[in-house]
């Protein structure tokens, strides 16, 4: 008997290594890029490297499904597990196919047109659905596991399982437990055993003698806030523990099966902080605690808080220095972690370990990955062009972050109006009725004449729900606040650019307030209109905040259109997890905003459109220059 080279025989038999003129067709970038080769090792050593992705969200092609175009950003990155499969398949031409382990660190599922359309519009889990073209991919490329997302859990449990069901790699979850039993809902871990020596130019689906080999384990773990922000989809389903308290119970479970290294794919972010503040005891992201405090870790794949790290080394408890990396986003990068292992009393342990990031943009696209998901690829552009209705004149979310727009109020507008005819006859249905919005994509655009699927869907990107709570003025005013705190806090009336006013630094954003945590609230039948005063300190800078031209008073009460992630305490927002439920239909927005364009046929701003808010520094409007 021997031992697979951990290929998959049914997907990648098929596949060859780069060939040379795939390899002719890297660019130098690349090369300089490339960490370096298996020949650097020290003598009588061994190298691992482990590959690493994490937030592919439903990237696979190089492809913008609200721009219908080749995907572009200001850095001109490239994304996509496309990219992703040639970059690991010139590493692994490099290092050796059987030195190598291939990881991801979490949310797949989620995040794409072509990931939503297998979800709901075609889902995975009808009886003549294909595989979802995400498992198709990481398939093909031969993943070795990887680890759950909070993003997966966005479309329930079922549609997970499937997912889950179709890849050809364990989907790990040490903390994520069965709700009844605590017991572990998904794999804890795995052990890899990799066969040590030179094997460069090893072919796929080559076997092993049983030499010998380093036994690898592998743990995923996911951030606690799951619980939070899909608590509809899991409550009584699935439970979750702390990472660093469920890290201590598994680490020593894999080292007594027998792990010599030991790497955790983290679905958390390095930095610790927690976007819902102490609504959970355990922090949103502690991937540098987990390092820090749970002693047997070698190596962590960091994910979910889509930054770059090529490299961090954090001191353990034990003294020992633990290797972090996080590529970045939707397959933008790929980690190359390199572990110099030697033998000490008969097992090998990490000599030296180093890592980098590469970049896809330095080539091109595996042309099977493209063929595999050609026609799905087809099919969900088809969706996304499909004309649904027109509109009366251009709306625009680029400057939503700083100034009232028509996109944002329609967003509240269509929100507020389906909470509305939902609670008719209700005894909420006399209370005024407000809504929430955040800038989640500034190039998001409705066009004057023709509106498509994607221009709509361009508006809302996030697949969250809509709920109705009660608040009072004084929860209002109190959450206008907490809003507010995402512009930095500046004297003057300008001119000032944005990035001036925007993304403040806070105790829970020690790298800046993100865009999805700044929220704009609007009235359905009357305004809700208030200055903001940036010159003042965070907690009194809402100013005359009124409806219907009347001051809001403590006690008034209001029924408010929200998300599912606000309301379930994504983000920390004060009030909104215990205010009283009058709406929960679990209706996605994005959809109820497709769905009242289809059914409408026709937007027209200036039935919505009001400016009911702007920034101003003590009092006096500010100029803004973009």
């Amino acid at each position: 008997m021997g031992l697979d080279c951990f290929v998959d025989k049914l997907t990648l038999s098929r596949r060859q290594l780069l060939t040379s003129a795939a390899v002719g067709g890297l660019g130098a970038a690349f090369f300089s890029a490339m960490p370096a080769s298996a020949d650097a090792a020290p003598a009588g050593s061994f190298r691992l490297t482990v590959l690493g992705t994490t937030d592919t969200h439903g990237n696979i092609l190089n492809w913008d499904y609200f721009k219908d175009a080749e995907y572009d950003d200001a850095q001109h990155n490239d994304v996509g597990l496309a990219k992703i499969s040639t970059l690991v398949a010139a590493m692994r031409a490099e290092r050796g196919r059987c030195s190598t382990l291939m990881l991801d660190a979490g949310d797949t599922i989620q995040g794409t047109p072509l990931a939503y359309y297998y979800a709901r519009i075609d889902p995975i889990t009808s009886p003549a659905a294909p595989v979802h073209p995400m498992a198709a991919a990481m398939n093909a490329i031969g993943y070795d596991a990887a680890a759950l997302g909070n993003h997966e859990f966005n479309y329930g449990v079922d549609v997970l399982r499937k997912f889950q069901s179709q890849l050809h790699h364990p989907l790990l979850g040490a903390n994520a437990l069965y709700w009844q039993t605590t017991k572990a809902a998904f794999p804890e871990f795995v052990i890899k055993r990799v066969p040590v020596g030179d094997h460069r130019g090893h072919s796929d689906g080559h076997r092993h003698g049983l030499g010998e080999t380093v036994k690898v384990g592998i743990v995923g773990l996911v951030t606690p806030g799951c619980a939070i922000w899909d608590k509809a989809n899991l409550d009584g389903k699935i439970s979750f523990n702390g990472i660093v308290e469920q890290a201590k119970i598994v680490i020593p479970k894999v080292k007594a099966a027998g792990a010599d290294i030991v790497i955790v794919s983290c679905h958390s972010g390095a930095d610790t902080s927690s976007s819902y503040g102490d609504a959970l005891p355990w922090p949103e992201n502690a991937s540098t605690l987990l390092a820090q405090q749970v002693p047997g870790i070698d190596a962590i794949l960091v994910g979910h808080a889509h930054v770059e790290i090529p490299q961090r080394f954090v001191t353990g408890p034990d003294g020992r220095q633990v290797l972090l990396s996080e590529p970045l986003k939707w397959g933008e990068r790929l980690t190359v972690m390199d572990l110099d292992l030697a033998k000490q009393r008969g097992r090998w342990t990490v000599a030296s370990s180093s890592a980098t990031v590469l970049n896809a943009n330095t080539v091109g696209e595996d042309p099977a990955i493209v063929s595999l998901v050609r026609d799905q690829h087809a099919k969900v552009r088809a969706y996304v062009n499909g004309v649904i209705g027109t509109s009366t004149a251009p709306m625009s979310a680029s400057t939503s972050r700083y100034q009232d727009t028509a996109a944002m109020d329609f967003i509240n507008y269509v929100q507020a109006d389906a909470v509305r005819k939902a609670i008719a006859g209700t005894s909420s249905a006399s209370l005024p009725m407000l809504s929430i919005a955040a800038p989640f994509n500034p190039d998001a655009a409705i066009p004057a004449g023709n509106v498509t699927v994607r221009d709509v869907a361009g508006l809302y990107i996030y697949d969250n729900t809509l709920l109705g709570i009660v608040l009072t003025g004084a929860q209002v005013l109190s959450y206008l606040e907490y809003s507010a705190a995402y512009f930095q806090r500046i004297s003057g009336t300008g001119p000032f650019t944005p990035d001036q006013l925007t993304n403040a630094v806070t105790p829970t954003a020690p790298g800046g307030t993100p865009d999805y945590n700044y929220d704009i609230m609007g009235g359905l039948d009357a305004s809700l209109s208030y200055d903001i005063d940036i010159a003042q300190p965070v907690g009194s800078r809402i100013k005359n905040l009124a409806y219907a031209g009347a001051p809001v008073s403590a006690g008034q009460q209001f029924v408010v259109a929200i998300n599912n992630y606000r309301q379930s305490g994504g983000g920390g927002f004060p009030g909104v997890t215990s205010a009283p439920v009058v709406y929960n239909a679990q209706v996605e927005i994005r959809q109820l905003i497709i769905d009242w364009v289809s059914a409408t046929k026709t937007i027209d701003p200036s039935v919505f459109a009001k400016q009911d808010w702007r920034l101003v520094s003590n009092g006096q409007p500010i100029t803004i220059t973009a």
